[in-house]
């Protein structure tokens, strides 16, 4: 692999990891309040459902920009 693709994969899998964490924060707070989570367990679940959505956005658009570079 390249420097070129490398760098794609990186770039693809930060990207994916931003959107996700973004997504997640907002799912998780809305599911947070929605299921009464008590007390600071608020912000255990928020925080779970961020790191989730992060990783697997992430890990999903860098497997498919390492797709699209070995093209």
């Amino acid at each position: 692999m390249d420097s070129r693709c490398a760098q794609r994969v990186a770039t693809g899998a930060t990207l994916g990891a931003t959107l996700g964490g973004a997504v997640g924060a907002m799912f998780g707070t809305y599911e947070a309040f929605r299921y009464k989570v008590p007390g600071l367990y608020k912000l255990r679940y928020i925080g779970q459902t961020t790191v989730q959505s992060a990783g697997l956005f992430g890990l999903f658009l860098a497997a498919g920009s390492l797709l699209h570079c070995g093209k």
